[in-house]
């Protein structure tokens, strides 16, 4: 999924507070936020969690992975294409018109390279020229991209229009070709998309830190958990019910961890790392984050899943303990 910079996605986060009123322990908010209907089935069946533990996060940083790689190289095609277009000689801007008022150029004239179109006005030879070489540029480079023609059923006119602006694809039309004004207007347009790119980047960059912080966290609680539990099954004869308690104890003191981790991702949540100026999208939640997980199969917030599936199994465990503790042994 990538980003248009030169149009509408933002990433806007919706003021929302961590849990709703009356809910003590904040985990049954977290399920109902962190997963959709029938997503984390599996973190019941205590065999299954098993073999998928951390699963969730490490699905989550392999898709910021790629989707980082595609922003990149989106990047990268926009900045050869305007190294390109500032190459392409220019010509003077149509002045003539139509009877109709329609500029001598047109968007019809702007298909794929080499389709033959041409605007109502005609136009010169080095207008034409001008003109295919221009798109020929956008082809090579953004259109280029597998993920592109993949995720957009749109002409080379309305790709470029919907990236870089309609109004610099007008000039183009207007013109009759690259003008000097519609030059500046493509490379200046090509040079923010760079820009945007490298900020998503550095964005999703934040959010792949953030979600290995969060593994190694859920790691060291998980690990202590299963610790303790060995710790229990080794205790000698006749002590068994003072160690449950004391295990009990400590589970009860990790699940609070897990309550203060639940709490902190939620905070970033709402603070995400990339929030574009223009509200659009407005209508979704956490755009941000539904850009990066939206595509996936798995939950709509992958890092709270996880932490909901360690807690669940530590509130497992204190249940079989406090099962010993109930039986003194």
């Amino acid at each position: 999924m990538s980003v248009r910079t030169g149009s509408t996605t933002v990433f806007q986060i919706p003021d929302q507070g961590v849990t709703a009123a009356g809910c003590s322990s904040g985990w049954c908010d977290l399920w109902a936020v962190a997963t959709d209907p029938g997503v984390l089935t599996a973190v019941a069946i205590v065999g299954l969690a098993a073999l998928v533990a951390f699963a969730y996060v490490r699905d989550a940083e392999a898709a910021c992975h790629r989707e980082r790689r595609r922003v990149l190289d989106e990047r990268d095609a926009f900045e050869s294409f305007a190294d390109r277009v500032a190459d392409i000689d220019t010509i003077s801007a149509a002045t003539d018109s139509t009877p109709s008022g329609v500029p001598a150029g047109s968007l019809r004239g702007m298909g794929a390279p080499g389709d033959g179109a041409r605007g109502p006005g005609g136009g010169s030879p080095g207008s034409s020229v001008s003109l295919r070489r221009v798109m020929a540029a956008y082809d090579d480079t953004v259109l280029s991209l597998p993920h592109y023609r993949a995720e957009y059923d749109e002409t080379p006119a309305e790709s470029l229009a919907a990236e870089l602006g309609p109004d610099a694809v007008t000039a183009l039309a207007s013109d009759g070709g690259l003008s000097g004004a519609a030059q500046s207007a493509l490379v200046d347009r090509s040079r923010r998309a760079v820009d945007a790119r490298e900020r998503l980047a550095d964005a999703i960059d934040e959010e792949i830190d953030a979600i290995g912080d969060r593994e190694s966290a859920l790691s060291a609680i998980d690990r202590r958990r299963r610790r303790l539990l060995g710790h229990l099954d080794g205790v000698r004869p006749g002590c068994e019910a003072e160690a449950a308690v004391d295990v009990w104890s400590r589970l009860t003191e990790l699940e609070g961890e897990c309550d203060d981790l639940a709490a902190d991702r939620q905070r970033s949540l709402d603070d995400p790392p990339l929030t574009p100026r223009t509200p659009l999208d407005a209508d979704r939640e956490r755009p941000f984050y539904a850009y990066l997980y939206g595509p996936t199969d798995g939950p709509r917030y992958p890092v709270l899943a996880q932490i909901a599936e360690v807690a669940d199994r530590i509130r497992a465990d204190k249940d079989r303990v406090g099962g010993r503790i109930a039986r003194g042994r």
